[in-house]
């Protein structure tokens, strides 16, 4: 399956805070990390909290910039990851790796690799 067009619609959906139209397309005990902080955050409930928290300290936008299948089945998005802090201050300008493992056609768990 090409999920391009779909993790695409995600990454918007995430830049548009459309909390919903992303735990859409996660498996109900998704594994997600906590960027800025460290660990996971596991379930839509978890997620839905630290990305609302988060989005009360720092406003970030990814934009996807290359996909690749790994061999062994995790899709590797390329994104360039812009974060502001609420001020409008660049806090983190650059590109990382989102290392996405799906299960029946939804997200997972998703690991960042540095570029």
């Amino acid at each position: 399956m090409n999920y391009q067009p779909l993790l695409r619609q995600l990454y918007q959906d995430f830049n548009a805070r459309q909390v919903d139209a992303v735990l859409a397309h996660m498996h109900a005990d998704v594994q997600w990390p906590k960027a800025f902080e460290g660990g996971y955050v596991r379930g839509h409930d978890q997620i839905r909290e630290y990305w609302t928290r988060q989005w009360l300290e720092i406003n970030p936008t990814v934009q996807p910039i290359g996909f690749n299948q790994r061999a062994d089945g995790k899709i590797e998005v390329t994104v360039h990851q812009l974060v502001k802090d609420l001020q409008g201050k660049p806090i983190f300008d650059g590109t990382v790796k989102h290392i996405y493992t799906l299960q029946d056609d939804l997200l997972q768990k998703m690991d960042i690799e540095l570029v």
